[in-house]
């Protein structure tokens, strides 16, 4: 190349090298371009601007306009040099070029600048929203595929609510007993009350087993019987050859299994090199213009930074929402945030009318006592001393589905049975029978819990316990695989793009209308590592998704923008006090139509009241104001799709139970029921009644 321009002096083989540099990078560029929008498939404005959104095609873009300036002011000094020979105005023209390419490259680079997210960007294969033992199960099972995973908490990882979860797994490995998984399938669908979709309740209890058994190879440290296999203890609803005798079936760390799962998925987290953002709020999800979710907006708690998190997948694992409630055992953590993300991207939520109220909370203090209490020999008194559950249910007694030992607690508190006391009636849960020895070894926890929230020390004296609302049945409505779903025009199950739920969050459904105690940590792992199996797969095969262009994005900083210039208003604390009033006296353990609709229009008021809502503190460094306002609209949204599904259901249901419809209406209602957020309007699923391997169990008289 060289040899061919020596005849040209030196000036003439630097242009003549420039000239051919530039063009290669020119070249390139729209080789590289026209890939693009020929992977696209069309040429539209979000595309357009989707082209510029990453790192590499606005370097690449700036180095071509640098390119055209040095190819256009060679060629055109040549031209002016070979016939424009007045010296003065050649030199004119110069100028006037020169200014003319450097305002151009100036305004290419103000374009493409623009064309780039304001926002910073953080790039994975899949986001994680939120570090309990679902999340943190999917994000380990994607990261130990070579895939990259965000996992994102709004707390410290092992303060999610998992840690506080105390009975145990429930499994039918056989270890205290001969077991079956289609026993345990049985029982999960009779506890149900039949509406648990039965092809994911037979996926959880069949491949249960193998997910409990990864945890312990993992190091998981659980409780061992004498020969040194896994304990498990009886828990409520569990039975032997479909319904049989009691069965012994939750796999225990002694009565802290949560916290002992949740460390262990820490470790192995943090062994697998997941990248873990502790503290960080997720805002809302981000969707492109073909409605597939392309990741989420976040909130560093800790600087007030803003961070777009662009993602392949999306998985919502942000738990329950049982602050709706006065009295919960929920951690003020559990404000809704997944279900409150879900609805304002016109996502429908499922079977959201029931939420399962535990029967052992402490009095006045709402702190959970474990069922575990019951499975190791402690039951329920009244006030006369009674063992009233020998009424209500005679042959399990204690250990009855929790709806069914909820409402016998309730019915003796109303019948006027009730234990007296100075945080209002309530039941006596007794285990000082069991003996100090007993309860050291199994239900250290509970000693310390009752002893530092019920003033009362247990191997002396019963515990005070009235039901306290506990778990959210409902949620997204997912495949087995964690795909969240939504219905079209034909009442046909349709996969959202990108978008994944797993855990509480997650309506899968395989607990219908009442879970079953140690369902719950069951449910965890198994979706979880179902999830990320399916990904680990998918994110490999799946092509390029669109961009979310900056709009996409603005939009999803909408609530963070009103409150941060809402100056002047209404107190949040007191509109949060108000909802969680509302939820408490209308939508509790038992619920009548004319109190529910009068608890929607109070609500309704509510809502209005939020629009006008201030935010006092409008730092940046740990603004905890800010989050709890940010939260509150997650609890109004989760509410109210709480109420309007309540009032639509008109049957008594496992933990829907109402006073004016006090019957289960299979006819009508063995059905999921589904809140569509963009019309605030109610429509119904169907139950899944095909197991895959097994035939299917069908409705019948639920009995203990």
């Amino acid at each position: 190349m060289v040899s061919n321009a020596s005849a040209l002096g030196r000036n003439g083989v630097h242009d003549f090298i420039l000239v051919r540099a530039t063009a290669i990078v020119l070249t390139l560029y729209i080789i590289y371009m026209v890939g693009f929008f020929a992977t696209s498939g069309e040429l539209t404005f979000e595309v357009w601007t989707s082209f510029f959104s990453s790192a590499f095609t606005k370097v690449f873009t700036l180095l071509a306009l640098f390119s055209i300036l040095i190819h256009a002011w060679i060629g055109m000094w040549q031209v002016l040099t070979d016939y424009v020979k007045p010296l003065a105005v050649r030199l004119l023209l110069q100028l006037v070029i020169v200014v003319a390419l450097v305002v151009y490259v100036i305004y290419g680079f103000v374009v493409v600048w623009g064309c780039v997210m304001k926002l910073p960007v953080r790039e994975f294969d899949a986001v994680v929203i939120g570090a309990g033992g679902a999340g943190m199960r999917a994000a380990l099972q994607i990261s130990q595929s070579g895939q990259t995973c965000a996992l994102l908490s709004k707390v410290f990882p092992t303060r999610s609510h998992t840690v506080s979860a105390q009975g145990g797994i429930t499994v039918a490995l056989g270890n205290s007993h001969e077991d079956n998984w289609e026993w345990h399938m049985y029982d999960t669908v009779k506890g149900s009350d039949y509406i648990g979709d039965q092809d994911a309740i037979e996926y959880m209890c069949k491949t249960g087993p193998e997910a409990i058994l990864e945890l312990e190879h993992m190091g998981l440290p659980f409780s061992r019987l004498d020969d040194g296999r896994i304990y498990q203890r009886p828990f409520g609803g569990q039975s032997k050859n479909f319904g049989g005798e009691q069965a012994a079936r939750t796999a225990a760390a002694a009565d802290r299994t949560g916290h002992a799962l949740l460390h262990t998925l820490y470790q192995q987290n943090l062994k697998n090199h997941t990248t873990i953002f502790s503290e960080w709020y997720a805002l809302d999800l981000v969707k492109n213009q073909d409605g597939a979710v392309v990741g989420c907006t976040a909130l560093c708690i800790e600087t007030g930074e803003v961070v777009y998190f662009k993602a392949r997948a999306t998985v919502l694992a942000t738990g329950g929402a049982g602050r709706i409630y006065q009295s919960t055992t929920n951690a003020h953590i559990n404000t809704g945030d997944g279900v409150g993300m879900a609805l304002r991207a016109g996502v429908p939520v499922q079977d959201m009318e029931m939420w399962q109220f535990h029967p052992t909370g402490i009095a006045g203090a709402g702190v959970l006592v474990t069922e575990g209490c019951r499975g190791e020999g402690g039951y329920l008194l009244n006030k006369h001393g009674e063992r009233f559950m020998e009424r209500y249910a005679p042959n399990a007694k204690d250990l009855a589905g929790r709806d069914v030992v909820a409402r016998s607690i309730m019915i003796e508190i109303r019948e006027g049975r009730g234990c007296d006391g100075p945080w209002g009636p309530h039941a006596k849960l007794k285990l000082d029978h069991l003996g100090k020895e007993v309860l050291e070894s199994r239900l250290p926890g509970i000693l310390e819990l009752s002893r530092t929230f019920a003033h009362v020390d247990p191997v002396k004296e019963p515990i005070p316990v009235i039901p306290t609302c506990h778990y959210m049945m409902g949620g997204i409505p997912t495949k087995v695989t964690g795909q969240a779903l939504t219905v079209n025009e034909q009442g046909e199950d349709v996969v959202i793009p990108g978008l994944f739920a797993v855990g509480e969050i997650a309506c899968v459904s395989v607990h219908g209308a009442n879970r079953l105690g140690g369902n719950s940590l069951l449910d965890l792992v198994v979706f979880g590592r179902a999830a990320g199996l399916h990904l680990q797969e998918s994110i490999a095969e799946q092509g390029v998704l669109r961009d979310a262009s900056e709009s996409d994005v603005e939009g999803s900083l909408e609530r963070l923008n009103r409150w941060n210039n809402n100056r002047n208003g209404e107190d949040p604390v007191a509109i949060r006090k108000a909802l969680q009033e509302c939820m408490q006296h209308n939508f509790s353990v038992f619920r009548e139509g004319d109190a529910m609709a009068k608890g929607l229009e109070q609500l309704k008021v509510i809502r209005e009241r939020l629009k006008n809502a201030r935010l006092d503190d409008t730092s940046s460094e740990f603004n905890t104001q800010r989050v709890e306002c940010l939260e509150l609209d997650n609890l109004m949204e989760t509410a109210y799709a709480t109420a309007v599904s309540a009032n639509f259901r008109t049957e008594s249901r496992g933990a829907h139970s109402r006073f004016d419809f006090p019957e289960r209406d299979d006819a009508n209602w063995l059905c999921h029921t589904l809140y569509q957020p963009q019309t605030e309007s109610m429509t119904r699923r169907s139950v899944n009644m095909e197991p895959k391997l097994r035939p299917a169990f069908p409705p019948k008289i639920r009995t203990y």
